[in-house]
């Protein structure tokens, strides 16, 4: 939904410049004028979105944001904050607010008191990182069937209404870390892997896509055993640490979710950097050293700042304006960060 500041920002001009070049008022010149309609053009700009904009804008919409409270010990979750109030700033014009809540990434009885909570306060639609839990997916289900608009962020839900999804393609990417785990281990290795939680379904299918792989073509990669750590840098290092004490011959690390400081100092404390090859996901200011360290060989990355903002873009279209999202899946970019092409990387 493109406004008047928007294009007056990109076109370098005045908000009243383009109100006279929409409306055809003159007292422009004909460089601008173009200018400003090709600009116009390009983001979908029209007079009825206007109005439409200024009806927004009257109904002081409110929108709900449920994530995991690991999220202060988990760098991958500051940007996706940082991503929902980037875009909460920008909807402020429309009249929008978001209020955000935390649960516990093993506490689907909070999470479903704070749905029911942000509902009965009166907000106008909801994106939550889900617990995959078949009382959550109920409740999703429950406001679905009455047109209440949910997004799942980061982590999906079978079949529980909600409108669309954001975040990565988890099978996808789980297959892609096992071909990168072939490659970075010459098609040989003995693998630990080591995950947030199976409550998350995200954790399950990025390791669900990568046994696949495994198994279908990458029997050189042999997984001895695998660990939960709960997001917690504290547990991963315990448990990775235990892992590796009593499975010796482990040679690689797969890990699936956040707490990899913790799991890399468990690497460091028992001698074992270079010996034992690290792939994680995302690019945090930790796994960046561990990266230039030499301790992690390769992380996978998917957009989390895109995922925190574009939710919001979603139910603002659907509870504002009665717009619909034209797919299901809005699937974020898999990307792959060495050392080489580490700089300039944000996180």
């Amino acid at each position: 939904m493109s406004t008047i500041k928007e294009i007056a920002a990109l076109a370098g001009v005045s908000r009243g410049t383009v109100d006279r070049v929409l409306n055809k008022r003159g007292s422009v010149s004909s460089e601008k004028e173009k200018k400003i309609n090709d600009i116009a053009k390009a983001l979908k700009y029209s007079p009825n979105l206007a109005g439409k904009t200024l009806a927004v804008k009257k109904k002081q919409l409110r929108f709900g944001y449920i994530l995991f409270s690991s999220t202060s010990s988990n760098p991958f979750f500051l940007e996706v904050v940082r991503g929902i109030e980037s875009r909460a700033a920008e909807l402020s014009e429309y009249g929008v607010s978001v209020s955000i809540r935390y649960a516990a990434i093993d506490d689907p009885a909070l999470q479903l008191r704070l749905v029911d909570e942000l509902y009965e306060s009166g907000i106008a639609g909801l994106a939550i990182t889900p617990i995959n839990h078949p009382a959550v997916a109920k409740r999703i289900k429950v406001l679905a069937d009455s047109d209440f608009p949910v997004v799942t962020v980061n982590s999906d839900i079978p079949e529980c209404g909600r409108i669309a999804y954001v975040g990565s393609d988890y099978l996808r990417s789980g297959e892609t870390a096992a071909g990168l785990m072939n490659m970075i281990c010459s098609g040989n290795a003995f693998v630990g892997i080591v995950s947030g939680s199976p409550l998350v379904l995200c954790h399950s299918e990025r390791i669900a896509g990568f046994m696949r792989r495994i198994e279908e073509e990458y029997r050189g990669l042999k997984v001895v055993a695998a660990a939960v750590n709960n997001d917690d840098d504290i547990e991963s290092y315990i448990v990775t640490k235990r892992l590796l004490e009593k499975h010796p011959e482990t040679d690689a690390l797969f890990l699936a979710a956040a707490g990899v400081a913790g799991a890399c100092r468990a690497v460091g404390d028992m001698g074992l950097k270079g010996k034992v090859k690290i792939l994680s996901f995302d690019v945090t200011a930790v796994s960046c050293e561990q990266i230039k360290s030499g301790m992690i060989a390769a992380s996978i990355t998917q957009e989390p700042f895109v995922q925190g903002a574009k939710p919001l873009g979603i139910l603002l279209d659907y509870a504002g304006m009665g717009i619909r999202p034209c797919r299901e899946f809005y699937y974020t970019s898999i990307g792959i960060v060495i050392k080489e092409n580490l700089e300039g990387q944000a996180f």
